[in-house]
């Protein structure tokens, strides 16, 4: 099976509680929408830009679809008709391979 990687843009405050409480559970946009949202790494940029722009207080998880519970995961047809990763249900800490502050991570900037 090919390794996936996905991401998820959370508050460094979220983080926090996501790791006390081993999972990450649904944001506000999350909760209206019915899943947690992450991006695909050529989707980040344009995440970022549309929904995070100005904030200094992020944390860019990169997740392990493989560790996510089994069919949680959807790609499903989302900004300009791409497919997006969405979790239905609690993002396990143990799926998550990584937290950088935006500032340390790749997609900066």
């Amino acid at each position: 099976m090919q390794d996936i990687v996905v991401y998820k843009i959370c508050s460094e405050q979220d983080w926090l509680t996501a790791k006390a409480a081993g999972a990450l559970t649904l944001s506000g946009d999350d909760a209206r929408d019915g899943f947690i949202h992450l991006s695909a790494g050529d989707q980040m940029k344009g995440t970022l830009e549309k929904h995070f722009a100005g904030r200094t207080d992020l944390v860019i998880l990169t997740v392990d679809a493989a560790r996510l519970p089994e069919g949680a995961l959807r790609w499903e047809i989302s900004r300009g008709d791409a497919l997006f990763p969405h979790l239905y249900g609690d993002l396990p800490i143990a799926a998550v391979i990584s937290a950088e502050p935006i500032a340390a991570s790749k997609f900066a900037g």
